[in-house]
């Protein structure tokens, strides 16, 4: 097939288009009021994630090119540049080779110049080696692999390899000493029963393609980087999905999605980045772990010793195959060995990569089941997610950026945990399993609509990190309170926590949005929580929950608020309204669970107003008597006195 002009200017446009939006994003949202942590970032906006127009085209001069057959235990080659012995190819010369037919015990090995580009058509191929990968780039600038429309490609190696010096390090099927780049409308199948599937030591370019990898352990890996922008991916791993592990370089270690459609099962992390995450597109459906029924934290808020034995063994890993009972508890044997700081997070799963070519070789005994995950900034301003995690669902060591997207989450840990800023300007974040819903250091909201369930918090903001605990990787046992915020600006934000509804363990400030909290049941926890001050400046909340620890807003407001604990209970799904003296309806809400104790404010309360509140068969009357009006008896006494018990 040879390129046409309209084809090239088409490449040329979709690369500028990918580059613009890959440098468009910032790492904060424009009229965010957060504060921002001490936490050192690298961000969305220190990467490269620019995806040139020669990653795009898939034209090529098939009468220049190359032809390599594989037939009857040998390969025919019809053209310069490359060689043959039995199944085994070598490409020497810089140039496109078309590779077609079938080696039952073959290869392809690249070894040309460092300035050599080389093409490599896929053009219905199926390699099986029994003792190595059946493709090997030890080296080139760059190699392309394009799969020709219509056509099935299959690569498959054994469960060992044979290695001599010169590639001792090769552990993956593909295994890239140089740029990767995958792109055409064909169909590869990586089968890889040693290692790792697709392996590139600098940069992973996927612009489009079908792509099938079930993997031993990593399914795909950029060391440099991991770019993609479009194609179809079936991912079964035994350990990671997709993963980017350069720990040298600031702007490397970086994992950008512009589009694409994902399906992955991994036993560990399915996206994991040791510096950027970003994603701005693209459909993903992924399950970690054995999914959120094996929850690394069980619901009473004691780790699930366990939960490693109960994954779903994705790519035929070393995990076992057990099923969590009705409660999510596994049913396995001896709990695995718990992790400690150095082997529970990025940096072990990564050390080798500073002396070595070779892959990570530690991700086998990975305690991280983690959906989306980075060691700086994950950022997401769009794109379809539906997630089933048995650990945290989105996880930063630094901050989280949430622009838009649909984020759809059920997690055996906490909906998204970041160590640094989490911010979600604008976006859908539906959290319908968790133990913590969203988590961070400082937590700010300025839009878009949340939903949180939470068996402890919907909300908590608390400082450090849950990666270094002997417990469990998710253990959240923060002890600083300096620098914690909860800023809510906009957005319309439900909360269905069995803990506390919203929990800072420093301030507490709301400028604007809507939030609807039904909370805790039990006195020792309150559906308002936090241990400096709470400030409502603007917006409408209603937060319902038990008698005991409740709390309301403190009176340097500048709007009014009320806290009004109920004679009784009220029972589940009693719709509660709040209506003033002309019996006009300021608020109403709809708790879905029990409840005694109401913290409200609106815009629309008034000084020297009275308002009745009705649920169920109780009605009671309130007259607003100053910013902040409360008859609560509780150990918190109404204000922030008790707050910041870090539950």
């Amino acid at each position: 097939m040879k390129i046409s002009d309209t084809k090239k200017l088409a490449a040329i446009t979709a690369a500028f288009f990918i580059t613009v939006t890959a440098f468009s994003g910032c790492s904060e949202s424009a009229n965010s009021s957060q504060t921002t942590s001490s936490v050192s970032q690298v961000a969305k906006s220190d990467i490269d994630a620019s995806i040139a127009a020669e990653d795009i085209d898939v034209g090529y001069d098939e009468e220049s090119s190359v032809g390599i057959t594989f037939s009857d235990g040998s390969a025919a080659i019809d053209g310069e540049g490359a060689t043959s012995e039995g199944e085994t190819v070598t490409i020497s010369q810089a140039g496109t080779y078309i590779l077609s037919g079938t080696a039952t015990n073959g290869r392809i090995i690249v070894s040309a110049d460092k300035t050599a580009e080389i093409k490599l058509i896929f053009n219905g191929v199926d390699i099986t080696c029994a003792d190595n990968a059946p493709l090997l780039v030890s080296k080139a600038k760059k190699v392309y692999i394009v799969l020709e429309d219509g056509t099935e490609n299959v690569l498959t190696d054994s469960a060992s390899y044979s290695l001599g010096e010169d590639d001792s390090n090769t552990d993956g099927a593909i295994f890239s000493k140089a740029d990767l780049t995958i792109n055409g409308s064909g169909t590869l199948t990586v089968n890889a029963n040693y290692k790792h599937g697709i392996v590139s030591k600098d940069d992973l370019v996927i612009t489009d393609g079908n792509i099938n990898v079930t993997s031993a352990s990593t399914a795909m890996e950029g060391k440099d980087s991991v770019k993609i922008s479009g194609g179809t991916f079936n991912i079964s791993a035994g350990t990671n999905g997709i993963k980017s592990t350069n720990t040298e370089t600031s702007d490397k270690g970086f994992i950008s999605v512009t589009g694409g459609s994902f399906t992955v099962v991994a036993n560990n992390d399915a996206f994991e980045a040791e510096t950027v995450l970003s994603i701005e597109g693209g459909s993903f459906d992924i399950t970690t772990g054995g999914g959120s029924a094996n929850a690394s934290m069980k619901s009473d808020g004691t780790p699930n010793r366990n939960w490693q034995n109960n994954m779903s063994n994705g790519g035929g890993g070393p995990n076992g195959m057990g099923k969590p009972d009705d409660n999510g508890n596994g049913m396995g044997g001896d709990p695995p060995a718990m992790p400690t700081a150095d082997d529970t997070g990025l940096t072990i799963e990564t050390a080798a990569n500073t002396t070595t070519d070779s892959t990570d070789t530690t991700d086998n005994t990975s305690t991280s089941a983690k959906a989306l995950k980075a060691g700086n900034e994950v950022n997401i301003s769009g794109g379809e997610f539906k997630i089933d995690s048995a650990d945290d669902s989105v996880h930063s060591n630094g901050n989280i950026v949430i622009t838009g997207g649909n984020i759809s989450v059920a997690s055996g840990d906490n909906g998204m945990h970041a160590d640094g800023n989490l911010t979600i300007s604008d976006g859908t974040v539906d959290i319908t399993k968790s133990y913590e819903g969203i988590e961070g250091s400082i937590v700010t909201i300025d839009g878009g609509t949340i939903s949180v369930v939470a068996s402890d918090d919907g909300i908590n903001c608390a400082g450090g990190s849950d990666t270094g605990s002997t417990d469990r990787m998710g253990a959240d046992q923060f002890s600083s309170q300096d620098g914690v915020e909860l800023n809510i600006n906009g957005g319309t934000v439900t909360i269905d926590a069995d803990g506390d509804g919203l929990d800072s363990n420093g301030n507490f400030t709301m400028a604007g949005g809507t939030v609807y909290v039904c909370g805790p049941t039990n006195g020792g926890n309150g559906a308002l929580d936090y241990n400096g001050t709470a400030t409502v400046t603007g917006g409408t909340l209603i937060a319902c929950g038990a008698v005991g620890m409740e709390e309301g807003f403190g009176d340097n407001s500048t709007q009014y608020s009320v806290l009004h604990d109920l004679g009784s209970t009220v029972s589940a799904n009693e719709k509660l309204t709040i209506t003033d003296s002309d019996g006009k309806e300021i608020l109403s809400f709809t708790p879905k669970k029990t409840w005694q104790s109401v913290v409200f404010t609106s815009a629309d309360l008034k000084e020297g107003e009275t308002y009745t509140i009705t649920a169920g068969s109780q009605s009671e009357t309130v007259t607003i008597d100053g910013i902040v009006t409360s008859n609560s008896k509780g150990m918190s006494f109404g204000r922030g006195h008790g707050g910041g018990r870090g539950f």
